[in-house]
């Protein structure tokens, strides 16, 4: 099966989208983000369906992959904007966790730099003394590693919904003669919309059905 340049570059950028959103969603996992769990699991679902559809030729589910990127950017921008504290949103608050919990993001305590260290109030007994986290010395703070893991999550998704409406697709027209009758072909990979001018509709024909390149 052959691939031309478009059809690779999206196939390549599938694969890098289901790596990152497999990284991101262990680290989400460690800091008990259940919105941002719930979101990564329909993600890496809507990216192996749109890698399946690229090598498979499945027009539908290049169409639902491209729909869900531009849900994925708005998701990614809404993640920006809670921890740069934008409007209402606060990074402080519980939204992530539905305020079932108070966990916050993983890197606020394990960013790189960071020094960890759990400090126990003076108290009566061990049963009723309590424990303090003191974070210091991080590099980053965490808010911008979270900012940052978004920030290349929506330039990895436009760039892979741009590729199927533009590289990806071949717009060739052109004009064959079937059943004795003059119509039009016009090649949008992975289909073949043939258009008969003396009936005056559109008929769309899969490609694998007309024929099957060795790439488009």
């Amino acid at each position: 099966m052959g691939c031309c340049s478009g059809r690779c570059t999206l196939i390549f950028l599938c694969t890098i989208q289901l790596l990152v959103a497999l990284e991101r969603q262990v680290f989400d996992f460690l800091g008990y983000q259940w919105a941002p769990i719930l979101a990564n699991f329909f993600h890496i679902i809507i990216v192996i369906l749109g890698l399946f559809g690229t090598i498979q030729y499945r027009p539908r589910y290049i169409v639902v992959y491209t729909v869900w990127m531009a849900l994925w950017v708005a998701w990614n921008v809404f993640i920006i904007c809670y921890y740069l504290d934008v409007g209402d949103l606060t990074k402080d608050s519980d939204l992530l966790t539905f305020n079932i919990s108070a966990h916050h993001s993983w890197w606020s305590e394990h960013g790189p730099g960071c020094v960890r260290r759990e400090m126990t109030q003076p108290g009566v007994g061990t049963v009723d003394s309590q424990s303090y986290i003191s974070v210091m010395g991080c590099l980053m703070e965490y808010q911008y590693i979270e900012v940052l893991h978004s920030g290349t999550q929506i330039l990895i998704a436009v760039s892979s919904g741009v590729i199927p409406l533009y590289t990806h697709t071949d717009n060739i027209t052109g004009r064959v003669s079937h059943s004795g009758s003059l119509v039009t072909v016009i090649v949008m990979a992975p289909c073949v919309w043939v258009i008969g001018r003396d009936i005056g509709e559109w008929i769309r024909r899969p490609r694998s059905v007309l024929y099957r390149p060795s790439c488009y």
